[in-house]
């Protein structure tokens, strides 16, 4: 067998041993002859893992590629001998520290092994050396690598270990910061909502075991007067509310859930309401255990509810009391245009002139009593204009100051900058003395009433007002005050406080409606025995006022002649009997009248005969073709022809949309301002040359 064979057969059989398989530790024997390194081979193959080199250049060939736990070194080789290849092992900072065991045959001296050990021997063989001896020494050394491998090992797996502690319980710590963090973020989230978080007991009276979140400030109470008291929840609820409170809470264990709105008394003695849901938590067996549920407080909400469905309320009855108002009005104006046309043809003697004078008055307190509901729902025409509340204020002072009296104390309190306002003169006296003759007749024994003026800016619109520039005027009195339960009512026609007879209810209401026709609104504030405020708001006139019509002072009712003939009118109503007095009574001021039904008929008489009528007198509400269309159709047939619109109630959007030069009549009208408009129109028109 070749020598190379050997070793290999060597190696070979080193690496197939089982005692090899299971240790980690490697033996590098160095050694010139072959037949050495197979004895030791043989010797120590259980022991270890066996590298063999033939010179020290190969051994430190090995020493680059792996950790030995000892080195046998022979010491005579050619080459690097054995003290100088222990010189390099011990210069590489890798296998300094590895054992080193000297073989020799010869050098037994002292000199010889003192330069061994100064080399870095830890001990020395002496050929042949015994087998015994030879496994004891390199298996102390084996075991040694062995134990400090198992120590390095432990250490390293410790460290390791040691580390992912560490870094588990710097992940732990930053996933409690992580969960604190969020934690505060939803506290503050919480306390900056109007709600709050509660857990409650499942039986009666269902006392809370913690609540958090807003509840001082929704409440005024802290979250320690609700656990500490297991009844203190359900003792502030509204006596009206507090049973239905608890069957929904006691329902709750059937159903899973619940959801009840009630009224809570506050910490500063006023109610607010409150959305109250929640679901029941069961433990794993099915038990109920606790309700978890939110508070949410909904008062505002209720309010804007409230506040629409009132608005929503007034503006129905507004449509109905229109609708009313347009049907009498109709009536009202045939009762006066008959008392109109008796008087002008009846000779009464003084008893029957005190029953015609009772009649007449009677009916114009009905006319008086229209334009208020006209005024509440809106449909009364209004002539708006820029006025200085300064002006107002001297001209309300001579009127309002003699209805008084000595008791009461009227003061005006107009601040220097306020505003113009966009408002019709006329109307907001009337509301105003409405205002005050209301807040004299709370206070009977006396009081002090101020009327005050200053500017206010919407930002956002409101439920009832639009964003804006806009001028609040304000009535306080220090009266009676009005209830909280008739606030919501006080606006509505017919309602009224006061004694039977002493008041129609529709003085509130009328000076609403003019504030919300004037594009505004109208607020009260009032507390019993206190007083009361109630605010017009009106909007800000923007540059200068809109030039608006005069009416003509001409005293002259005589018709207009045109070309040698009386002017001819077209009357156009709906209404039968009013039309006929209406006729009448212009036939008597010498007009030449003819009367049609309704727009489709006049409109035929108009296609038949274009040129017979000088003037259109037209009712404005009427079926199938209303005054508006009549106009429009019949100034298709000749430009600018002549009209007049009669209304018993102002549809202002519909109205808006008419010809400039076509003025406006309401019923019930007098005759004489009827007569005087026409002669006006008349006056008007462009006269053709003879």
């Amino acid at each position: 067998m070749a020598h190379s064979e050997k070793q290999a057969k060597i190696k070979t059989e080193a690496t197939e041993s089982p005692a090899a398989e299971t240790s980690h530790a490697r033996v590098l024997v160095v050694d010139d002859d072959s037949r050495n390194l197979l004895t030791i081979t043989e010797v120590l193959k259980d022991i270890g893992e066996i590298d063999c080199a033939k010179s020290g250049e190969e051994a430190l060939r090995y020493l680059l590629k792996q950790e030995y736990a000892v080195i046998l070194l022979d010491v005579l080789m050619p080459g690097l001998d054995g003290y100088q290849t222990a010189n390099l092992i011990r210069q590489r900072p890798s296998s300094e520290a590895t054992p080193i065991i000297f073989l020799t045959a010869i050098n037994k001296e002292d000199a010889h092994m003192l330069r061994g050990y100064d080399a870095g021997a830890v001990d020395f063989l002496f050929k042949p050396f015994d087998p015994l001896m030879l496994r004891s020494k390199v298996g102390i050394f084996v075991d040694l690598f062995n134990k400090t491998s198992e120590i390095k090992l432990k250490a390293e797996s410790e460290r390791r270990l040691l580390q992912e502690n560490l870094t588990a319980n710097a992940q732990k710590l930053e996933a409690v910061k992580a969960l604190q963090r969020a934690e505060e973020r939803q506290e503050v989230i919480l306390r900056s909502l109007p709600l709050c978080v509660h857990s409650r007991h499942i039986e009666s009276p269902f006392g809370a075991f913690f609540v958090s979140g807003a509840v001082e400030r929704l409440t005024g109470f802290t979250a320690d007067d609700f656990t500490g008291d297991p009844g203190f929840g359900l003792s502030r609820v509204h006596p009206d509310d507090a049973a239905f409170v608890e069957q929904m809470l006691t329902n709750a264990l059937g159903s899973g859930a619940y959801a009840v709105e009630y009224r809570w008394k506050c910490a500063d003695g006023t109610y607010r309401y409150f959305l109250d849901q929640g679901v029941v938590a069961y433990e794993e067996d099915g038990t109920a255990t606790e309700i978890l549920g939110t508070l949410l407080d909904i008062t505002e909400r209720r309010q804007l509810e409230g506040q629409l469905v009132h608005a929503q309320k007034l503006d129905a009855i507004g449509k109905l009391t229109g609708g009313v108002a347009h049907d009498f009005n109709n009536l009202l104006a045939s009762i006066l245009s008959g008392l109109a046309l008796m008087k002008r043809r009846v000779d009464m003697n003084p008893e029957i002139q005190r029953i015609f004078d009772m009649t007449h008055h009677a009916a114009t307190q009905g006319v008086d009593l229209i334009a208020r509901m006209l005024a509440f729902s809106r449909r009364q025409n209004l002539s708006p204009t820029k006025l200085h509340l300064n002006h107002l204020a001297e001209t309300l002072d001579l009127l309002l100051t003699p209805t008084l009296g000595r008791l009461v104390q009227l003061r005006w309190e107009i601040e220097p900058d306020v505003e113009p306002a966009y408002v019709d003169p006329g109307q907001l006296e009337l509301a105003l003395m409405n205002l005050v003759i209301n807040a004299r007749d709370a206070m009977p024994e006396g009081g002090s009433i101020a009327i005050r003026a200053r500017n206010s800016r919407l930002d956002a619109p409101a439920t009832d007002l639009a964003a804006g520039d806009y001028v609040v005027l304000s009535v306080e009195d220090t009266g009676e005050g009005i209830a909280p339960e008739h606030i919501d009512k006080v606006l509505e026609p017919f309602f009224t406080t006061k004694e039977v007879g002493r008041g129609t209810g529709l003085g509130l209401s009328t000076v609403y409606g003019f504030a919300r026709q004037s594009g505004g609104r109208l607020r009260i504030e009032s507390v019993l025995g206190r007083g009361t405020s109630v605010e017009i708001w009106l909007p800000q006139a923007e540059g200068e006022s809109p030039p608006h019509e005069v009416a003509s002072t001409q005293p002259a009712f005589a018709p207009t002649p045109l070309k040698g003939r009386q002017p001819t009118l077209l009357l156009i109503d709906d209404s039968d009997h009013l039309r006929d007095f209406t006729e009448q009574q212009l036939k008597d001021h010498g007009f030449d009248v003819v009367g049609a039904h309704g727009g489709a008929e006049a409109l035929a008489l108009l296609e038949k005969d274009p040129d017979r009528f000088d003037v259109i007198i037209t009712d404005f509400a009427m079926p199938l073709v209303s005054g508006l269309e009549v106009i429009r159709l019949a100034r298709n047939l000749r430009g600018g022809w002549p009209a007049i619109m009669i209304t018993g109630y102002a549809d202002t959007e519909a109205m808006s949309r008419r010809p400039q030069d076509v003025p406006v009549i309401n019923k019930p009208f007098q005759i004489e301002k009827l007569v005087r408009t026409i002669c006006e129109v008349c006056c008007r028109t462009p006269k053709e040359e003879d």
